[in-house]
């Protein structure tokens, strides 16, 4: 992997990598102390200010030691094959384990599960080819070879692979459909958050159309074309319609159950069988209990 700085960005290396590579500062740091990063083919500090033209090489990935542990785990398994499986994750699900938290995830149930993974994403991802958000509930797909993960991998950056989401949304939208075309990047404040901005971010686009108005909300559905971090969530607080009950972009309390955000729909050619799937599942349960009660307000 490589990059080459167009401007004169007067920006540390290491906070360079965080934002293109999005990961820990930790993880920056030890890739350039273990000599995986150059800068036209020298290794230097995680401080360096990087300028124009300069050339940024990646020449390895982090080994990285899982102490995560097969658990068993009730999942809802909406198809499998000796290929794949579709996973209806529920709210609250971590996807994969992370430094310091190695339990309790859905990838330990997955090994707990089966053994055949791929491992492409590395020894904490394992199958996992796109994850959503701990508090979103709805679709994964789960690969079972290098091969089929490759190739789900592709058709996500081509776009061939399809997600359609459902949320309820703050205040009223009214105009019918919509298109959200706004660059995202890790929020400079906070390296918790993204957020929409010019400076050091991708592309990021969601499509939306309403499906029912209430009082002070708005039951959306939306559909992906690009898969950044938070990305859904973003967008709509940048148009000052934050999803319902998210703690982080809502700017509101919310319960423990999380966003009123579900992936319900997911679409893909499969890999060996070269035929399109298609895949959906209803909202949990107290997604439709909190809906409930903003119809009736």
């Amino acid at each position: 992997m490589e990059f080459t700085i167009e401007t004169n960005e007067h920006q540390r290396l290491d906070k360079f990598l965080i934002d293109k590579l999005e990961i820990s500062r930790s993880k920056v740091q030890l890739m350039i102390k273990q000599g995986l990063v150059t800068v036209n083919d020298k290794n230097l500090k995680s401080s360096y200010l990087l300028k124009t033209n300069d050339k940024i090489k990646i020449l390895g990935k982090l080994e990285e030691e899982s102490n995560a542990k097969p658990e068993k785990m009730d999942l809802d398994i909406v198809y499998e094959d000796d290929s794949l499986m579709v996973i209806n994750k529920p709210s609250g699900l971590v996807v994969h384990p992370a430094a310091g938290h190695f339990s309790g995830t859905l990838v330990n149930g997955l090994i707990s599960y089966t053994k055949n993974l791929s491992s492409s994403n590395g020894k904490l991802r394992p199958g996992i080819v796109h994850r959503i958000d701990k508090d979103t509930s709805g679709l994964l797909v789960i690969a079972k070879n290098d091969k089929v993960h490759e190739m789900l991998s592709k058709q996500l950056k081509d776009k061939t692979l399809s997600r359609i989401y459902v949320a309820l949304v703050s205040g009223r939208i009214n105009h019918d459909t919509g298109t959200i075309d706004a660059p995202i990047a890790r929020d400079p404040y906070d390296r918790k958050k993204m957020c929409v901005t010019d400076e050091n971010s991708k592309e990021a686009v969601t499509h939306f159309k309403v499906l029912d108005r209430y009082k002070n909300s708005t039951l959306i559905e939306l559909k992906l074309e690009t898969g950044r971090t938070h990305q859904i969530r973003v967008h709509m607080a940048y148009i000052k319609h934050p999803i319902i009950n998210d703690p982080v972009y809502g700017g509101k309390k919310s319960t423990s159950f999380g966003q009123m955000l579900h992936a319900k729909e997911i679409s893909f050619i499969h890999p060996v069988t070269n035929k399109k799937m298609t895949f959906s599942c209803k909202v949990p349960e107290e997604f439709n209990k909190i809906l409930e009660e903003y119809k009736n307000e």
